[in-house]
């Protein structure tokens, strides 16, 4: 995961004394937003002495500590037999189809069934890149004709997914620019039509965010929270300058949880989020 922190920390260390305005600007810069950098910088201050870089470190650690929810429940297969279904969402770009790919394996890791459909068709190159993940880790993947209405293709696949027994369905859905209104009304068209077979589904909305992103990441979580309700971030590309700050504001701010770190492009980079070792990482 990035090092933001840490080169931040290193920063400190070498410097004479606290600038309170550079710290200010550096915390912020790190994705952490307006209201918890005042709540960290409030901390320090009242310290009433010269503050160290490990003063920092250890207030900003309980501030994130403070702010992130528990660990992640992993999704469980339904007690009914039928599909648990997941909607993954997101703008082009943030590595969405790729987050379903690997969470299809994740799952599938676990010992459960999985089939994943290509909703994202007006973008033929995303759906073919399902594909081939599917191919490379074993995983069924149901495909509509090219254009075709994306709630089609979700339905055709849930159909066929509580026929097999299927115990986890993932929705790959176009890659949707979160100022689109049109694409939007899409979203809750597709939670419509699975909700026909299974008045439950879908059972995990997550948006896909790309931590380089920073105050952008949080526009489109709650565009997409408006138009189609989110459980969860899979939070993506922390393996580089992503500073992951962005999920613990995101949380902050709309009590939408990460429930899924994307570190780099295998399929085993994806794992659960866990609050000790997320935290343990970016500082």
């Amino acid at each position: 995961m990035a090092g933001f922190f840490k080169s931040l920390f290193n920063k400190i260390t070498n410097r004479a004394e606290i600038e309170w305005d550079d710290l200010e600007a550096d915390l912020i810069a790190s994705d952490l937003g307006i209201h918890l950098t005042t709540g960290i910088l409030d901390e320090l201050r009242a310290l009433g002495r010269e503050v160290s870089a490990e003063d920092v470190v250890e207030a900003t650690r309980r501030h994130l500590a403070m702010r992130l929810p528990a660990d992640s429940p992993p999704p469980l297969p339904r007690p009914d037999g039928n599909p648990f279904v997941i909607l993954v969402v997101g703008v082009n770009g943030t590595g969405k189809t790729t987050s379903t790919a690997k969470l299809g394996r994740w799952l599938k890791n676990r010992g459960h069934s999985v089939m994943l459909a290509a909703a994202d068709t007006f973008r033929a190159a995303a759906v073919e890149q399902l594909e081939r993940w599917g191919e490379r880790l074993d995983l069924t993947v149901i495909r509509g004709n090219p254009n075709a209405d994306p709630s089609s293709v979700c339905f055709n696949a849930h159909q066929k997914a509580i026929a097999s027994h299927t115990r986890f369905l993932i929705c790959d859905t176009a890659g949707r620019i979160h100022t689109r209104h049109n694409l939007m009304e899409e979203l809750g068209k597709i939670r419509r039509t699975l909700a026909k077979q299974d008045a439950s589904a879908p059972h995990l909305t997550l948006l896909v965010v790309d931590a380089t992103t920073g105050g952008n990441a949080l526009q489109q979580a709650k565009e997409f929270h408006k138009a189609s309700p989110l459980d969860g971030l899979i939070v993506t590309k922390l393996d580089g300058s992503g500073k992951g700050g962005i999920a613990v504001t995101i949380q902050d701010q709309l009590s939408i949880p990460p429930r899924f770190l994307g570190t780099g492009e295998e399929p085993d980079a994806f794992s659960i989020f866990q609050k000790d070792s997320f935290i343990r990482e970016i500082l």
